[in-house]
């Protein structure tokens, strides 16, 4: 982000295959890549960063399966996010509302039904295809300043611009700010969510560490990046999806009152750099795996059938580093369609539907992703009615 090269080590996750490279059968006995996965401190900006970059053609592509659609609860805070940036910026009807990385177009079609004209880029064309069909005009292509130029000559200057969880997947930031630049009307606000970094160092969310996410951010970064480009954080707000994230709303200098939440935020961020901080939660994550494994091994010996629930990217980053394949998860469940008959990256786990496990009825299911919980456990309430126990292995392994 500020380009200094002075980066301090934080978290070495060893080398993993990419976490939404999911494998069909075929492919189950050809060589799979892996890369380094190295969470570094910028010295100078405090930018929580990877250090080595995927080429993005390699992980956006006709084999990226992530669909935004699939829980209830993030449906639900994506039409809430919609409402919200309008409500509280008073957004004209008619409005266009732009939204970088835009999946399938959950968050477009909240947009939409605030009376807001609405267009999606993303890169990878199965899910563009998807978007389409549920009626989002969605470009297919990475977001660049060349696309922004002929967006704007075609449709005219955006007064919103989105990026949920895209922002720190973006290695080039000064060409997409070049673009927003370009395609965003003087008075216009781009909003940016993504994973805190505060919340992954104190909850121990350190599976969220993937090859995808480039910058794991905080609020000091970012305000000295926009400051370089005469932008600023005009508001900064805590989001509960995703295990504690940030929302962004950035805006050109002097164009709007700053938050008082910007300020009071950057001053409760300074122990977040601490050296000694950083070196406990490396401990913490060592010990994590060795109690999660204990728990799990202890529970085969047993002679217990245990599976995996859902099978995010971040539970791939926490099954690779852990050395958790089908020895000990029999197979892993997905509502998911695209994931279904598929097999996890690296561990090689075959991934199958929710309702096999309630015909199963294995021992334990292991939440994967552990941060919709609460809506896992509610749609397999069936599997817990046949005296089945969930496993939550965040923040610390727990059976519920």
């Amino acid at each position: 982000m500020c380009k200094d090269s002075s980066l301090t080590l934080v978290l070495d996750l060893e080398f993993t295959p990419l976490s939404d490279n999911f494998l069909s059968e075929q492919e189950l006995n050809q060589p799979e890549t892996s890369y380094p996965l190295q969470m570094y401190l910028c010295d100078n900006c405090g930018l929580f960063q990877l250090g080595y970059v995927v080429p993005p053609e390699l992980m956006y592509n006709e084999n990226y399966i992530y669909e935004s659609s699939v829980t209830k609860t993030l449906k639900d805070h994506f039409l809430k996010m919609a409402e919200d940036i309008c409500k509280d910026y008073n957004i004209p009807q008619n409005s266009l509302a732009i939204d970088i990385g835009s999946n399938v177009g959950v968050l477009l079609s909240g947009f939409r039904s605030q009376g807001l004209q609405i267009l999606g880029i993303d890169p990878s064309p199965n899910i563009v295809k998807q978007a389409i069909k549920n009626g989002i005009d969605t470009i297919q292509g990475f977001f660049s300043s060349e696309l922004a130029e002929k967006i704007s000559n075609e449709k005219g200057q955006a007064s919103i611009i989105t990026g949920t969880n895209i922002f720190a997947h973006i290695d080039n930031l000064d060409d997409l700010m070049k673009g927003i630049n370009i395609i965003l009307k003087d008075d216009g606000i781009f909003v940016i969510e993504a994973p805190y970094v505060q919340n992954l160092i104190d909850n121990l969310e350190y599976d969220t560490i993937y090859h995808e996410h480039l910058s794991y951010l905080s609020l000091r970064p970012m305000v000295n990046f926009f400051k370089t480009l005469d932008w600023e954080v005009i508001d900064v707000q805590w989001q509960k999806i995703h295990g504690g994230t940030l929302r962004y709303y950035v805006a050109r200098k002097d164009k709007f009152p700053i938050s008082k939440n910007v300020g009071e935020l950057l001053t409760k961020e300074e122990k977040l750099y601490s050296k000694k901080n950083l070196e406990e939660f490396a401990k913490k994550v060592y010990l994590h795996k060795k109690n999660l494994v204990d728990l799990l091994i202890g529970l085969k010996r047993k002679g217990k059938k245990i599976v995996g629930v859902s099978a995010p990217a971040k539970g791939n980053t926490l099954l690779n580093y852990c050395k958790i394949g089908n020895e000990t998860l029999d197979y892993l469940t997905e509502r998911g369609k695209l994931k279904i008959g598929k097999f996890s990256p690296g561990t090689h786990i075959p991934i199958r539907s929710d309702d096999f496990l309630i015909k199963d009825k294995p021992d334990y299911a292991v939440i994967l992703a552990w941060n919709f919980a609460d809506e896992i456990m509610k749609n397999l309430k069936h599997f817990r009615d046949s005296n089945g126990k969930f496993i939550i292995p965040i923040p610390e392994p727990k059976i519920v």
